[in-house]
């Protein structure tokens, strides 16, 4: 922020003229400038799941060994953890653009390092710094997302948003097929290229979001009011010429004391205090979700291959139809996140997810299931959980005030990272790997059970934040009360 900037106390109608905007090519742009890069994530964390093997070969040009790969994936999520509470607290002290675009070139440039790398050293450093550009991009992208999109669309919105990561987990498994065919490309060469696309495609995506505004809610609250205005005037003007029609009044206004920054202190104490119940919510699902996924999915082509005798060059395809399952959920259930309501889809999906694996789990153990009766239960737990954790991104975003909400997405973020990329495989590769019926068992009651009590979390603490004003459903910190009018 400038140095010139003054601070004051304001009155805005900022956030209710933002609200009641109709959908328009604004909205698109947003939505492509800023949502697509969770396809990024799905195709980054797919692809070198599908090109590990690869890597251990000598002729791949680097031939780390399987504890390399694995050295690997945790300096990835040490970043992403890292870099989701590094990038967060900028994102909300210098703004949401800054960091949207920043984090952007720092996943782009890191992802072209990856493809040049040559040493095991230097393929751990740039898959830390891919990993911290992804981290950083949660926290700047979610709270920009939530603070332009429409208070009555921005559950599905959200949803599909988050949901598209596993387009890009589909597009690696199957395009993991092609760039590992030696007959195609050389061994060497194949895994580079694969690393390369992500690069091309976050460049794409770069210069689309250059045209993505700051967002004004973050703008007014920093001493920059005209800014805000100014940006809020010229979408209206557009989407007025867009429908040929005038736009509805907006909502009432709110009075705001302006502040250039929020110390961790109250951060925490807004968290931990102001809203301790909000923060337990906030746990619950983060951690739910994060091991229901990893209790299946981190071993699930060798659960093919132990049990159903899937060979593994047929694996990338289950996976591909995995992944589907995965994005129909947010795609199919999204709206009814704007039209039921919050709390009851969030824990409907949460515990319907963990039940359906129950089912799916006792069936396994009486051997009554076939190939496809157990894709077919392990689709639809998917279906459900997929919806449930992209949901858990939408609530941590929509629950705590604006000053906070990057970093409150980042916390969040980098504790369910942290639990399923590093307790999650270490706890489920022991089961998963053993091929005994009863250690796989036990690994999916472990995460039908937190999605369950996740579930029963959010039925008592979720927050009824359907097709209200971020504002109205957390009051920002900086907001001026009125005082009571005087006795007559």
């Amino acid at each position: 922020m400038s140095a010139n900037v003054e601070l004051s106390t304001i009155e805005t109608k900022v956030p209710g003229r933002l609200d009641r905007l109709p959908w328009s090519r604004f909205h698109w742009m947003v939505v492509i400038g800023l949502g697509t890069v969770w396809i990024l994530d799905g195709l980054e964390v797919t692809i070198v799941g599908s090109i590990a093997s690869r890597l251990t070969e000598k002729g791949s040009g680097l031939a780390l060994s399987t504890s390399e790969i694995g050295t690997a994936a945790a300096f990835y999520v040490g970043g992403a953890c890292l870099g989701a509470l590094f990038f967060g607290q900028l994102t909300d002290r210098f703004g949401r653009k800054k960091l949207f675009l920043l984090t952007l070139l720092v996943y782009i440039v890191a992802t072209v390092a990856t493809a040049f790398s040559t040493s095991a050293l230097f393929f751990f450093i740039a898959r830390f710094f891919t990993g911290s550009g992804i981290g950083g991009e949660y926290a700047a992208i979610n709270s920009a997302i939530d603070e332009l999109i429409p208070a009555r669309v921005r559950g599905r919105v959200d949803l599909i948003i988050n949901g598209s990561y596993w387009l890009g987990a589909a597009a690696g498994a199957l395009g993991s097929l092609l760039l590992l065919d030696t007959g195609i490309f050389a061994a060497d060469v194949g895994w580079r290229i694969a690393f390369g696309i992500g690069a091309v495609l976050g460049l794409a995506i770069l210069i689309v979001r250059r045209h993505v505004p700051e967002s004004p809610r973050w703008l007014f609250i920093h001493g920059r009011e005209q800014e805000a205005e100014q940006i809020v005037d010229s979408i209206e003007r557009d989407v007025e010429e867009e429908t040929n029609e005038p736009l509805d009044e907006p909502g009432d206004a709110i009075t705001v004391r302006q502040r250039k920054t929020i110390s961790f202190r109250e951060v925490a104490r807004t968290a931990f205090k102001v809203y301790p119940q909000r923060t337990i919510l906030g746990f619950a699902l983060f951690i739910g979700q994060a091991f229901i996924y990893n209790a299946v999915t981190f071993d699930l082509g060798s659960i093919l291959s132990e049990f159903f005798n899937i060979s593994s060059g047929k694996v990338p395809l289950y996976i591909a139809l995995f992944a589907v399952s995965n994005f129909l959920g947010p795609l199919l259930l999204g709206r009814l996140f704007d039209t039921v309501g919050r709390k009851p889809m969030v824990a409907s999906t949460y515990i319907g997810s963990g039940v359906v694996l129950i089912v799916l789990t006792v069936l396994f153990v009486g051997g009554s299931l076939g190939l496809w009766g157990f894709m077919a239960l392990l689709l639809g737990t998917f279906f459900l959980a997929s919806a449930g954790a992209s949901s858990a991104y939408l609530t941590v975003s929509e629950i705590f005030p604006m000053e906070t909400r990057a970093l409150a997405i980042a916390f969040f973020y980098a504790i369910g990272t942290a639990v399923g990329g590093i307790t999650g495989p270490l706890l489920f590769a022991k089961l998963t790997s053993t091929g005994k019926v009863s250690d796989t068992v036990t690994a999916f009651v472990i995460g039908a059970s937190l999605m369950v009590a996740a579930g029963i979390v959010a039925a008592i603490y979720g927050v009824n934040a359907e097709r209200r004003s971020l504002e109205d459903i957390a009051t920002p910190l900086s907001v001026v009360t009125p005082e009571p009018a005087a006795a007559a």
